[in-house]
């Protein structure tokens, strides 16, 4: 399966809620992996901006990418140290998110989705900065195999998706009545460069 399939995959699982931000981004970095009954693919990110303003008192800045467009932002009180960002300053977001999909054959577990989330902010004091992390994880039956296109469909807690399996090897493996396992985990950093002298 390749990346981009397996992604849609777990959009239209209703897994996936990208954040979509207007700053310049780089090319993304994409890594996959298979081995029988399991492909897990890995998408970095890497989303630069530069502070143009900034207005602490009302919690407002303003961050320039590289398409030259200017993106105000409203900052909320959970967000600390926001007195020690300055014009200039680089705001560096990075994005990981992973999709590993695993084979049950046989499959005997409860369809089912499980989302686990967490996050983490600067210290008082400390240079501006925060972390968040989301984990999915779904549980869907093997319902239908269509060996001429290769799509298998699955029926998850909420609804019906259909997988093309491009490695016929892989296809192989699957039958009605196994499980697939899809776990989706995405990532966010973000960290508050010095402007350069």
């Amino acid at each position: 399966m390749k990346l981009a399939s397996t992604l849609a995959t777990a959009a239209l699982l209703g897994l996936v809620a990208v954040p979509t931000l207007s700053l310049a981004k780089d090319a993304p970095q994409t890594t996959v992996s298979s081995s029988p009954g399991k492909v897990s693919a890995t998408r970095t990110h890497t989303l630069k901006a530069t502070v143009t303003a900034i207005d602490v008192a009302k919690r407002e800045v303003t961050l320039k990418g590289a398409k030259g467009d200017p993106v105000p932002m409203t900052v909320g009180p959970e967000v600390r140290n926001l007195d020690k960002i300055k014009v200039g300053d680089a705001i560096v977001v990075r994005y990981k998110e992973n999709l590993s999909l695993s084979l049950k054959k046989d499959g005997k577990e409860l369809v089912a989705a499980n989302e686990t989330v967490g996050a983490a902010r600067a210290p008082v004091g400390a240079a501006p900065g925060a972390a968040a992390a989301q984990q999915i994880e779904v549980t869907a039956d093997v319902i239908a195999m269509d060996p001429k296109t290769q799509i298998v469909t699955v029926k998850g807690p909420q609804r019906t998706v259909d997988l093309v399996v491009q490695d016929p090897a892989q296809f192989k493996l699957i039958k009605v009545g196994d499980q697939i396992q899809a776990v989706y985990t995405q990532a966010l950093a973000l960290s508050v460069e010095p402007a350069k002298k």
